[in-house]
């Protein structure tokens, strides 16, 4: 049975960023961006291209230790500070 975990909201001078993450089995099985900035039109298209990377990212590595997207620095440590409070929840 898969378990959703929420990670905590994450503050940057762009807007917020919070995720959520679904485990089987003890392995990330999705990641998903509840939230991400949204300060200006520019910080939107930011996330929007940051954020499928930094998934596909996350699901490879199964962590958060990932790299940031170049050009999304905010958005990815927002992600990136969100998925880890998600990933202790999980214990993993």
């Amino acid at each position: 049975m898969s378990r959703t975990y929420v990670g905590t909201t994450a503050s940057t001078p762009y807007g917020n960023v919070k995720v959520e993450i679904v485990v089987f089995r003890g392995r990330i099985t999705d990641v998903k961006a509840l939230e991400l900035t949204n300060f200006g039109g520019r910080s939107v298209q930011i996330s929007d291209y940051a954020a499928p990377i930094l998934r596909k990212e996350v699901l490879a590595a199964q962590s958060a230790r990932v790299h940031s997207v170049g050009g999304a620095t905010y958005t990815s440590n927002g992600y990136l500070t969100s998925l880890q409070a998600a990933l202790d929840k999980a214990s993993l």
